[in-house]
């Protein structure tokens, strides 16, 4: 009897030994200390075009430090409490920092930054140069967390989806952010497996939600909740920066010469583009109300990651990997798949939206955003030089040929950008509901 009791016990061990929990607990902890004051600013390097000592001025270089210490230290610890080796992580965590602020300076020339190739490119690319001409050295191995950064990242991201601002358009920003993507979803994963015959499945999922819903982010929640490999991942991502860069260019130019009215255009960006950063960028070429517009759209998009990571992954359990002759699984098993920080995600949006603003005010709420929003892209950043270190062009390549990912997103975002602009044109022209 002692025995059986002791065999049903409950396991808590998974809250502190795995890195999807541990992801909560760090962006918990940063939000807390933000809320209380203890976090009042980050290190931003700022935008430059002549010397390149412009890009990196010497009164900023204590802060940076300062900031690198103190994230080496936090996720230093986690490694360690996972029973992790902490101090090899620590070995070569300097190196990912530096490349990290590596492309914060050359993503900031204004020229990058005005055709799109931002940090997060550079990031990657920077990652990627070195890895497949060096090699991955062993002592750098133990520092590759890519998914303890950008999901620590997107739990900060949660904190900005504000539903008083994301509910602005009311209803018509509903129908194009919550109506399009899942259409889009479903008619690629149908395009990829049945038509192109894609071997992995886990790779047509993760590059039809990074499609669909919001680029990066969305490629990483559906990469964890169908146990997609790290170069499947990589594909999906490097994909969807090269058509950011391409749709945020071109979007302005045809809204403008097919005349739609910035409301509209706005609408078409925000769902179609795929990083939030470029969707403003795109949208504030069309006009002031286009950009609001956008950025609104995109922020309901975002919410939607938790949804579609929970779907894939009980669709994953029930559908694809399970045998004619398996058992049906149970709510234990689709927990333990389900990714946790998704749980962070929609507690730091609801914590934010509905205590917080009505608390301490929009104002102040701002404020503590600023900070968080800065860590959140530093974060991001150490996540996209850990996978860029983590890829080797030959698995990528492999990966790309053929009918494979590459005409996946083609199809599929020709797909989204007409659906999206109906939708748009439905809900925001004036010809159907009042504006």
């Amino acid at each position: 009897m002692l025995a059986q009791r002791k065999a049903r016990k409950t396991d808590w061990s998974p809250l502190w030994l795995t890195e999807d929990w541990w992801t909560v607990w760090l962006g918990g902890i940063i939000l807390v200390l933000a809320v209380a004051g203890i976090i009042t600013s980050v290190p931003r390097l700022p935008k430059w075009a002549g010397e390149i000592s412009q890009a990196l001025p010497l009164e900023q270089v204590p802060s940076l430090l300062i900031l690198g210490v103190c994230l080496g230290i936090a996720t230093a610890i986690a490694v360690a409490v996972m029973k992790g080796n902490a101090r090899k992580y620590l070995v070569g965590f300097p190196f990912v920092f530096v490349l990290a602020v590596l492309a914060y300076i050359i993503g900031n020339h204004a020229t990058m930054a005005h055709y799109g190739f931002n940090d997060v490119i550079w990031a990657l690319v920077l990652g990627m140069v070195f890895s497949n001409i060096f090699g991955k050295p062993a002592w750098l191995t133990p520092s590759l967390r890519s998914e303890l950064f950008i999901k620590t990242g997107l739990i900060l991201l949660g904190a900005e989806i504000l539903f008083n601002r994301v509910l602005t358009l009311g209803g018509y920003g509903l129908g194009v952010a919550w109506i399009i993507p899942p259409i889009v979803l479903i008619f690629m994963h149908w395009y990829g497996n049945k038509v192109l015959k894609i071997e992995s499945p886990s790779l047509v999922s993760t590059v039809a939600a990074c499609t669909a819903v919001c680029g990066v982010s969305a490629a990483i929640a559906a990469g964890s909740a169908t146990k997609a490999k790290k170069e499947e991942i990589s594909v999906a991502i490097s994909i969807s920066l090269l058509s950011t860069i391409i749709m945020m260019i071109a979007l302005p130019f045809l809204i403008n010469a097919m005349g739609l009215s910035e409301a509209v255009g706005g609408a078409w960006i925000g769902g179609t583009v795929d990083s939030t950063g470029a969707v403003v960028v795109a949208a504030s070429m069309v006009g002031n109300e286009a950009m609001e517009v956008a950025a609104v759209i995109k922020m309901l998009q975002n919410v939607l990651i938790g949804f579609v990571a929970f779907i894939l992954a009980t669709f994953f359990i029930t559908r694809v990997e399970r045998g004619p002759d398996d058992p049906k699984p149970g709510l234990g098993e689709l927990w333990r798949r389900f990714p946790k920080f998704i749980i962070g995600f929609i507690a730091a949006s609801l914590v934010f939206s509905f205590v917080l603003i009505p608390l301490m005010g929009n104002d102040t709420v701002d404020t503590i955003l600023r900070s968080t929003k800065g860590l959140r892209g530093w974060l991001f950043t150490l996540a996209f030089v850990s996978i860029g270190l983590d890829s080797r062009f030959a698995d990528i390549l492999r990966l790309c040929k053929g009918k494979g990912p590459i005409q996946l997103h083609i199809v599929g975002q020709i797909f989204n950008v007409v659906m999206t602009l109906i939708a748009a044109w439905i809900f925001f022209s004036g010809k159907f509901f009042a504006i």
